[in-house]
C-alpha cells in the first residue's frame, strides 16, 4: 500500500515520460501486490460464507468501485497530474484500520507461531461472543508445526510433483487468457461510440453484477465448471461481434459488455479457485505466480487492440 501511495503520488512531478514511465512500474509492483495479499489474506483469516463473500463481492467488488470512480475523478481533474495525487489520496485513509487486522492464523501457524495464532483465534472468539475451546491446536499439532518453521517454500514448490506441475501450469495460461480479455475490452472503452468518461463507468457496472453472479456460484456450484462455462460464453459472445454488420454498433457494444461481464466473473473465479488448490505454505506464492502471467496477458492486450 505504501509503494503504490507514495510513487504515485511522486508520479504527479514527473519532468518526462521516461520518469513517469519508470514510476508508473514501481506503481504496478505495489498495486498488484496489495490486491494479492489482500486477497490471500482475507481468504485465511476468513471461512465459510465469508470467505465466498470477501472472495468474490469483497475484494473484486470492491475493485469495480475504485474501476467506477476512475472516470468520475477524471471528469473532475482533466489535468493529469491532478487527478494522479486525487488517485493517492484514497490510500492515506486505510492508515488508520492497520491496527483492525491482524496476521493470518493459518499463515503464524504454518510458521510455527502457535501461541501468536492461537490468541488472536481467542481474540476473535472473544469479539465474537463464541466460546474458545481450552485446547484450540492439540500439541502433536503445535510440534509438528514448530518443527517444519524453518522450511522455506519458494516458487519451486509449484513445479515439484507432475500433479502441482500441470495445475500451475494450466492456471497461468488462465490468467493470462483472461487478463488478455478483460483488458483489451478495459482499453477499448475509449474507442466505443459516445462519451468516453459514460462509456468507462458502464464497463465498470457490468463488474458488478458479474461478482454478484460468481459469489451465487461460488456458495452453491462447482468450481471447474462455473469456470470454463464463464469463460466459453465470454469469449464466445465477444467472437460473435465479428458478424455483427457496421450498421449495428449498439448490439455490438451490447455483445462486449456482455462478454466483459463473462470474462470478469471467470477473473473472480479464477482467484478463488486459485487460492483452494494450493495449501497455506505456497499459496501466496501460487496466486502470485498466476498474477505475474495474467500480467504478461495484460501488457499484450494494447498491442491486440492496436
Amino acid at each position: 500500500m505504501a509503494i503504490q501511495t507514495v510513487f504515485t503520488f511522486i508520479q504527479a512531478f514527473s519532468p518526462s515520460w521516461e520518469v513517469f514511465s519508470v514510476l508508473f512500474f514501481l506503481v504496478g509492483l505495489g498495486q498488484i501486490s496489495n490486491y494479492v495479499a489482500a486477497f490471500v489474506m482475507g481468504s485465511e483469516i476468513l471461512t465459510g460464507t465469508p470467505r465466498f463473500i470477501y472472495g468474490s463481492l469483497g475484494i473484486c467488488g470492491s475493485f469495480a468501485l475504485g474501476y467506477m470512480m476512475l472516470p468520475l475523478f477524471a471528469y473532475f481533474c482533466r489535468d493529469w497530474r491532478t487527478l494522479l495525487v486525487a488517485m493517492s489520496v484514497p490510500s492515506i485513509l486505510y492508515i488508520p484500520f492497520w491496527r483492525f487486522i491482524q496476521e493470518s492464523p493459518r499463515w503464524l501457524l504454518s510458521q510455527g507461531r502457535v501461541e501468536e495464532a492461537e490468541a488472536i483465534l481467542r481474540g476473535a472468539a472473544k469479539k465474537n461472543r463464541v466460546t474458545a475451546p481450552e485446547v484450540i491446536f492439540p500439541q502433536t499439532e503445535g510440534e509438528q508445526k514448530q518443527c517444519k518453521k524453518e522450511e522455506f517454500h519458494g516458487f519451486l514448490e509449484l513445479l515439484k510433483t507432475s500433479n502441482i506441475r500441470h495445475i500451475t501450469l494450466i492456471l497461468c495460461l488462465v490468467w493470462l487468457t483472461l487478463n488478455i480479455g478483460y483488458f483489451g475490452l478495459s482499453l477499448n472503452t475509449a474507442k466505443l461510440l459516445g462519451n468516453p468518461y459514460l462509456n468507462c463507468f458502464i464497463s465498470a457496472c457490468t463488474e458488478i453484477p458479474a461478482y454478484t453472479a460468481t459469489w451465487l456460484s461460488l456458495q452453491y456450484l462447482p468450481r471447474r465448471p462455473c469456470a470454463t462455462i464463464s469463460m466459453l460464453l465470454g469469449g464466445g459472445l465477444l467472437f460473435f461481434i465479428l458478424l455483427v454488420p457496421p450498421g449495428l454498433t449498439p448490439l455490438a457494444i451490447s455483445l462486449e459488455m456482455i462478454g466483459k461481464f463473462f470474462l470478469s466473473s471467470a477473473s473472480a473465479l479464477a482467484y478463488s479457485y486459485t487460492g483452494e488448490l494450493y495449501p497455506t505454505g505456497i499459496r501466496n506464492t501460487a496466486i502470485g505466480t498466476c498474477s505475474t502471467a495474467s500480467r504478461v496477458g495484460t501488457s499484450i492486450a494494447p498491442y491486440l487492440i492496436h
